[in-house]
């Protein structure tokens, strides 16, 4: 998969995983791995680049005498997986053209 596209596939996927409640990163890539594989080594630098551009806001909290960083998923982070859905139906119009014609010319 190309790099750039499988970048803002992860992207998508750390922010849906904040849909539900906020989390953490060990905790994030444990709910992601059934469907996409990532390492906390991939998903720091994510969560990071998400914060810089207002997709995510970052607190701490003590959790067993120390402090844990959580994300929580902001409106612009909820707008960038509404964006993602709408041009996803384009990309799949798009995937399904190029499945056809292969079909038809193999």
């Amino acid at each position: 998969m190309d790099i750039q596209l499988k970048r803002g596939m992860l992207e998508i996927c750390v922010l849906s995983a904040l849909l539900r409640e906020d989390s953490y990163g060990y905790k994030i890539v444990k709910d992601l791995q059934p469907y996409i594989e990532i390492s906390e080594s991939t998903l720091y630098p994510i969560l990071r680049r998400l914060e810089s551009a207002g997709a995510l806001n970052v607190y701490s909290t003590e959790h067993n005498g120390r402090l844990r960083k959580y994300y929580a998923i902001t409106e612009h982070g909820r707008g960038r997986i509404r964006e993602f859905l709408n041009e996803w139906n384009g990309m799949l119009a798009i995937y399904n053209y190029i499945k056809e014609e292969m079909s038809e010319n193999e």
